[in-house]
């Protein structure tokens, strides 16, 4: 075997494309993303064999620090076989000598490996499948794990929901909530324009709306265009914009509450549900009404995808987005494009250990995703690989003062 620090783009992306734990956050084109948008320096590592063909590869991202040292982040792990046990060793002795010579305090590393198989309320299911042993041996070969946490206090969230695409249609259907089809069949009501385009300021204005309602702070507008500019190389982005016509919609509902009000007139029966249905059109008039736009995009999804897995990344939507069902659109166009395309599955991309906490809107996140239905998922967690144990333990320190004084300079 033979370790190389400079794994060529093309040689890169063909052994991480097509291996099984391929992960478009160890792919080449989000390290050149991370470059340009957060500061950190891609290093695309590898190991070969005696033929010359890669076993592994590793995207490390490095950062500085004021005393000459690097720390770095493998994002979801690396990629390479997790059952052979040697091969991670080999590997790791290299990642040693490597961080020894490039000066590197530590290296963490988050795979997307299971920990363990658990039920709706997070709980282990007792003679399920899990990967203790994998985590034992982690342990033996040095590396640190930094907790079992439930919630978003890791690098990348430690729990998904992620939907199988390998099966009928309609068997994905029936493992969705009739409340989330209920909703996706509703907007139908509303005409709703769906496309691929790359509006990228239409997204931005929508997640600010969210920032304001969910309490975070978005990323600028820049990062996202950086983001797709970076993933499009690789066609690992695509964008599900969802779209009203306000105009139109006022015309519709007019005509429809006519309809319904002439046939109150007579009616006998359903008297009930339309004035209720009555009552609902109304209320919608009066929001169509007041946008003077023939069209608007109230919902704008991004996902990103290897080539056979797809993850939700983004979102962004606004009150009419609600009110439409926008939402709920948006998630199911992209679940049934991952399908048609013939993915593996779609992950959702993060949720809370914990199904009932409390902290910020996370519950809510949570009960709205598993309304997808699927395998909720619990990850083996974060490792570190330590070189420097001095500095590994008062670095945390010195990044909050140093960015205290950061802060105070640039004021």
């Amino acid at each position: 075997m033979k370790f190389i620090e400079n794994v060529e783009r093309d040689k890169y992306i063909a052994f991480e494309s097509g291996h099984e734990k391929s992960h478009f956050l160890q792919s080449y084109a989000w390290g050149e993303f991370c470059r340009r948008a957060k500061g950190q320096v891609p290093n695309y590592v590898g190991m070969v064999d005696d033929n010359g063909n890669l076993v592994a590869t590793a995207l490390i991202l490095l950062r500085k620090t004021p005393l000459g040292y690097s720390y770095g982040y493998a994002p979801r792990g690396f990629i390479i076989d997790y059952n052979n046990k040697e091969l991670i060793k080999e590997f790791t002795d290299y990642l040693k000598n490597y961080m020894k010579e490039k000066k590197i305090i530590y290296i963490k590393f988050d795979p997307d490996i299971p920990y363990q198989d658990i039920d709706s309320e997070a709980n282990p299911i007792e003679g399920g499948n899990n990967n203790y042993e994998l985590y034992n041996y982690m342990l033996s070969l040095g590396y640190h794990h930094t907790g079992f946490y439930r919630l978003y206090e890791g690098n990348q969230p430690r729990y998904t929901f992620r939907i199988n695409l390998k099966r009928g249609w309609q068997e994905v259907e029936n493992t969705m909530s009739k409340s989330f089809i209920k909703s996706v069949k509703r907007s139908d009501a509303y005409n709703l324009k769906i496309d691929n385009e790359e509006r990228i300021e239409d997204f931005y204005r929508l997640v600010q709306s969210n920032s304001a309602k969910d309490d975070f702070d978005p990323h600028t507008l820049k990062y996202y265009q950086i983001f797709t500019e970076e993933l499009k190389k690789e066609g690992a982005v695509k964008y599900f914009n969802v779209s009203i016509k306000p105009k139109e919609l006022v015309k519709n509902i007019n005509e429809e509450i006519e309809s319904i009000k002439k046939e109150l007139e007579t009616a006998k029966k359903r008297v009930e549900d339309l004035k209720n249905k009555l009552t609902r059109l109304e209320k919608d008039l009066e929001v169509f009404q007041g946008i003077d736009e023939d069209e608007c995009v109230v919902c704008s999804l991004i996902c990103t995808y290897t080539k056979n897995r797809a993850w939700s990344m983004f979102i962004g939507s606004d009150e009419l987005a609600n009110i439409t069902f926008a939402v709920t659109r948006s998630y199911y166009e992209a679940i049934k494009d991952a399908y048609d395309n013939g993915y593996e599955f779609f992950d959702l991309f993060g949720t809370p250990g914990d199904p009932h906490t409390t902290y910020k809107n996370l519950a809510k996140l949570h009960d709205f995703k598993r309304k997808f239905g699927d395998q909720y998922i619990e990850f083996i967690g974060e490792f570190d690989l330590v070189n420097k144990k001095l500095l590994y333990e008062v670095l945390p320190i010195m990044l909050k003062c140093y960015r205290k004084l950061r802060k105070i300079k640039d004021k």
